[in-house]
């Protein structure tokens, strides 16, 4: 609790302890009693001896006084003894409290906390030279100051009260407070005084003992922002937003004005970015970003109020920022004026986004998904708040992304409604509920079945449930990869076993289609050729479809992977083709082997003569490119003859056959395969 000048060590040492006056005072007593026995007993032996010795005639007399003179020189030499023994013991105390002396100033002089002594005006009798090595002042600099002028301003008081406290109660508290070094900057010390009483048990000053605890404090400041803080970005984490949005929430209920938003960004395809650039990239891209946001939401800034009027603005009150992970962010908004503010700042923070960011020279165009909620409901908890708001986010993902969306109960009870169906999935997988179902390929020339593709179905307690109920959620889950993992294996041992059957010239083929997660894997070569060597099946039988969508996304890695694929020997596909914004040279890298155009163009190819063109068109430049070109979604006469007739390869669709089970498969291969028949015959055309 002080921090002033060294004494001398001679000085506190004969402060420090109360034994040595005590020794002293005995020793004057004991030397000024000795003293005066003997003088008065060398008085009497001389009275005796010199005065009244020949005043004794008589022999008893003469030898009574010689008694006297003897015993009292006796006494004098036994009290000379008494004295020379209590002077040694005398000199064996001060040789103990000097071996204790030197001990103690050892001990201050060489100690790494720095101690003080202290009397009860609160002047320093003793500081240790810990001092002068921790807070960097001489002697000089101490002497020309007062003694509180190092401590914080805002700590003195709670110093002196320390002291104070320490004084009346006889015992001292362990306290911290801030003490400036020479070099202006701030220490912290942690303080614990001691109570020196005196002879009658008063307190006569305090023994301090201060410990420099400044990188202690550091490293626990250290902790606790990184407990609440994100690493990368250094915004508040999900943890730090739960609590003010817990905080902001106890504010709504007190205050029914009191309006808040809670808005959950998500940055729009980020994966590839990473997938592409690396993930060092992406967190340069994160910090970008998180930068971007910040300077969006400092609270002078403000909202335009628009429509009701073009000069008036209202601010917003304070902002949270928060990564919580990913490529996700949180914003919670206090105090809004109004709920369309909400709006408003969410379209502001796309703005923002939109123009590109420059990462390791590549520049990068973000869109983000915004989901947007409000405290509506006094009740609900802080997690049901972000809730809400992710849902609302996955909305803005569903309607087409680069948009925001406003929760709502409809929301809820369609997430509530996803979640049930993510659990029914893992079920369904535990129970082998999901079958694989095929869809006869068909050759225009022939009329014969020459492939089928392999389609999933989950057979539910409930019924059938089709892939467009259940295929996006099991894809975005990754459950996908384990329904693919039990129906792949068991589709190829299947068409082994039809190829045994029926077999032709070439084999019959399968075509399974490959799903974003399932080829984002980096083993999916291995996996596939696993697979064909347990079903001892011939590569060229098997067809892998992927979309145009997967193959454009990031055009090297798909070649790459495609490139593996290649490797073990099966046919790459590319369906859906039509409906992105790929060419057919472009895809003509991956080294693809089949083309399959998408049902939307078939189903109007009969109708519109711009997308027969368009057909005409893909089929004709297929062929140039040495591609086979397989009709998706084939109802009519009318489609398969105009098909024929511009030279496409194959065809699927209700018009032959609908996606069956194996048995119903199996049978009309039975049936239909021992001599060609029309493609009409092989199934009838949909009502």
């Amino acid at each position: 609790m002080t921090h002033d000048v060294n004494r001398k060590p001679e000085n506190a040492r004969s402060s420090v302890s109360a034994t040595l006056p005590k020794v002293e005072g005995r020793e004057w007593w004991l030397w000024g009693f000795a003293v005066a026995v003997t003088l008065v007993l060398t008085f009497a032996i001389f009275t005796l001896t010199f005065t009244d010795i020949h005043s004794y005639s008589d022999k008893v007399s003469s030898i009574n006084l010689k008694e006297w003179v003897r015993g009292l020189t006796a006494l004098v030499l036994l009290f000379d003894v008494y004295t020379i023994y209590q002077h040694a013991q005398l000199q064996r105390v001060r040789r103990q409290l000097a071996r204790r002396d030197r001990l103690f100033q050892v001990i201050t002089e060489n100690a790494a906390d720095m101690i003080a002594v202290i009397d009860n005006n609160g002047d320093r009798i003793y500081n240790s030279p810990a001092y002068h090595k921790v807070l960097g002042y001489s002697q000089a600099d101490l002497n020309g100051t007062p003694p509180f002028e190092q401590i914080h301003p805002d700590d003195r008081a709670r110093v002196t009260q320390a002291a104070e406290k320490a004084r009346l109660t006889g015992r001292g508290e362990r306290l911290e407070y801030r003490v400036r070094h020479k070099d202006e900057s701030w220490r912290v010390l942690e303080s614990t005084a001691s109570v020196i009483h005196g002879a009658n048990g008063e307190v006569e000053g305090l023994v301090i003992v201060n410990r420099d605890i400044t990188e202690r404090k550091l490293a626990e400041e250290t902790l606790a922002h990184n407990a609440f803080h994100d690493g990368l970005t250094n915004l508040a984490n999900r943890a730090l937003l739960l609590d003010r949005l817990g905080r902001a929430l106890a504010v709504s209920r007190r205050h029914a004005d009191f309006k808040f938003a809670v808005l959950f960004i998500d940055i729009d395809e980020f994966k590839l970015v990473n997938d592409s650039l690396g993930h060092a990239a992406g967190d340069t891209l994160l910090l970008q970003i998180a930068e971007r946001l910040t300077s969006c939401l400092r609270r002078v800034d403000t909202v335009s109020r628009g429509q009701r009027d073009d000069n008036a603005e209202s601010n917003f009150g304070e902002s949270t920022l928060a990564r919580p992970g990913g490529d996700e962010f949180l914003v919670l908004v206090e105090e809004l004026c109004n709920p369309s503010d909400a709006i408003r700042i969410a379209e502001r923070i796309q703005e923002k986004l939109v123009a590109p960011f420059n990462v390791d020279g590549h520049e990068i165009a973000v869109r983000a998904s915004i989901g947007i909620t409000f405290n509506a409901n006094a009740d609900c908890k802080a997690q049901d708040i972000l809730r809400d708001a992710e849902i609302a986010m996955y909305r803005a993902k569903q309607t087409g992304k680069a948009r925001c969306e406003v929760f709502d109960d409809a929301m809820h009870v369609g997430a509530l409604k996803r979640l049930q169906l993510e659990t029914d999935l893992r079920k369904a997988i535990e129970r082998h509920e999901f079958r694989v179902y095929y869809q006869p390929i068909v050759s225009l020339d022939t009329g014969r079945i020459v492939g089928f593709e392999a389609l999933t179905r989950w057979q539910h307690p409930g019924g059938l449930v089709m892939p467009s109920e259940f295929i996006s959620v099991a894809d975005e889950t990754g459950i996908i990869l384990s329904i693919n993992s039990q129906l792949i294996p068991e589709a190829c041992r299947q068409l082994c076993e039809w190829q045994k059957l029926y077999p032709s010239d070439p084999p019959l083929f399968l075509s399974v289609n490959i799903s974003p997660k399932q080829f984002a894997q980096t083993d999916l070569s291995v996996q596939i050729g696993q697979v064909l060597q347990d079903c001892e099946m011939q590569p060229c039988s098997l067809a892998l479809e992927i979309t145009e969508t997967i193959a454009m996304a990031d055009a090297d890695r798909s070649a790459a992977v495609v490139a593996q694929l290649k490797t073990l020997g099966v046919a790459i596909d590319i369906v859906d083709f039509g409906t992105g914004y790929s060419s057919l040279r472009r895809l003509l890298g991956f080294r693809i082997d089949t083309l399959k155009i998408d049902r939307i163009f078939i189903s109007r190819m009969d109708s519109d003569h711009e997308t027969h063109e368009i057909v005409r068109v893909i089929v004709m430049l297929a062929h140039n490119l040495g591609l086979k070109v397989v009709a998706e979604g084939v109802e009519t006469r009318a489609q398969m003859i105009l098909l024929n007739k511009i030279g496409c390869d194959r065809a699927q669709g209700y018009l032959f056959a609908r996606p069956a089970d194996q048995y119903t498969i199996g049978a009309l291969l039975a049936a239909k395969r021992a001599e060609p028949t029309p493609a009409l015959r092989l199934g009838a055309t949909p009502t």
